[in-house]
């Protein structure tokens, strides 16, 4: 099977990424239920994940109903489950080397629902392989969706894995598309169709717990000064408010914001705040098609 120009230290290192986050999605997966709070939930994930000696290429996402992404419990968060749609979406790297996937667990009897996303993910990953189209691939992912009756997000895209950066290019499109690019042997791409009842649109809400370093410099506010000492940690990767140390974190971060120093990623809304599933797998372009990395997780696999 060749895999282009990524080395085997590369691949053996995706794979490892691959295999953490399954044995830790399928164990968090099933805590997912009426009366345990989402803060159990990314813990166990995030803990496991540190345990087993790989990091956090982002916290861990767990988004309700008309939540799509970035959706990530606070310091003191006690939400707890009810009858509803939760996406569950884990980062893993190993020396920066990352695995990006997510599963739909569904309360609410929209079992459909969450189907018309697995379909479309499974057919992505049956249409993915050097000289395709992400535009072709796109086209994939809307038919499945729309044949369950359902809309694919229209403003949320798959995308390119690099090392040490979970979204880089290329950028695979929900639906199909006239200007894309074509695949080759070993892009490492995560895709992840959203089906949902609603337009299939997404804008930015209020709610705000993840952020990422985008620049240097410097400032007087100690606690911010301090903030900054912490993010070594985090590799320029993105990070959780409830992951510092520092107290009064929440006036630090807003003083970093304002400095261009951190960015922000408010938890993105389905703009008729309609149900959102969604379903996501990281693959090795190959020659004769891909290979995925965290397969395990869904039926289709």
């Amino acid at each position: 099977m060749s895999i282009g120009e990524l080395d085997t230290d590369a691949v053996e290192s995706y794979r490892e990424a691959g295999a953490i986050l399954v044995e830790t999605m399928n164990e968090a997966r099933e805590m997912i239920e009426p009366g345990v709070t989402h803060l159990e939930v990314a813990e166990y994930a995030e803990d496991a994940i540190r345990e087993a000696g790989a990091g956090l290429a982002f916290p861990v996402n767990i988004s309700v109903d008309e939540a799509a992404s970035h959706a990530t419990p606070a310091r003191d968060d006690d939400t707890e489950f009810g009858e509803e749609m939760v996406c569950l979406d884990i980062g893993v790297h190993v020396d920066g080397y990352i695995a990006d996937a997510a599963v739909t667990v569904d309360y609410t009897g929209h079992d459909d629902m969450v189907a018309a996303a697995e379909d479309a993910l499974e057919a992505a990953v049956g249409a993915v392989g050097p000289g395709v189209e992400t535009g072709t691939v796109g086209a994939a992912i809307e038919n499945a969706i729309e044949g369950r009756g359902y809309t694919p997000i229209l403003n949320l895209t798959g995308h390119g894995v690099e090392r040490y950066d979970a979204h880089t290019g290329p950028s695979i499109p929900n639906r199909a598309v006239d200007r894309s690019v074509e695949l080759e042997v070993g892009d490492v791409i995560a895709i992840e169709p959203f089906a949902t009842d609603g337009r299939g649109k997404v804008g930015e809400g209020a709610t705000e717990e993840i952020y990422e370093q985008v620049g240097d410099g410097s400032v007087r506010d100690r606690r911010a000064r301090q903030v900054i000492e912490e993010l070594e940690a985090f590799d320029e990767l993105p990070f959780a408010a409830r992951w510092l140390d520092s107290s009064r974190a929440a006036m630090a971060l807003r003083t970093l914001k304002n400095a261009d120093i951190i960015k922000g990623y408010p938890v993105l809304k389905e703009a008729d705040g309609q149900l959102i599933s969604q379903a996501e797998h990281t693959m090795i372009v190959t020659e004769d098609g891909c290979e995925v990395t965290t397969a395990g997780i869904h039926d289709f696999d």
